[in-house]
């Protein structure tokens, strides 16, 4: 007998961040939180930051473009959300798994 839960799909990511917590400047310590995934952070990385578009970005993480879609818009409103209310932002967690080759596999795209 089946849960009736689908399994999750680990994304495949290539880039790790420098730094996991990142908060605004001279705010108390009642700040708001905001978790942003492995996963999305990679969305909005090769999106806004590599200039792929869609459908390569969603090939090189391994998943179809509907959810790297749902991973870039859940991204980008996190990272909305905690600019313009002055939350902290942690980096963590996710479904995926690490693989460095996934910048030089694909440099002929864009």
């Amino acid at each position: 007998m089946t849960s009736g839960k689908r399994r999750r799909v680990r994304r495949r990511v290539g880039r790790l961040p420098e730094a996991f917590f990142y908060k605004p400047a001279g705010t108390t310590k009642d700040l708001g939180l905001v978790e942003l995934t492995i996963n999305e952070l990679e969305a909005i990385r090769l999106i806004d930051l590599e200039g792929l578009n869609q459908e390569d970005a969603a090939y090189m993480m391994g998943v179809s473009r509907r959810t790297f879609w749902n991973d870039l818009k859940s991204a980008r409103r996190k990272v909305a959300d905690a600019l313009m209310k002055g939350k902290a932002i942690e980096i963590k967690g996710g479904s995926y798994v690490f693989d460095e080759d996934i910048p030089t596999k694909f440099d002929n795209i864009k």
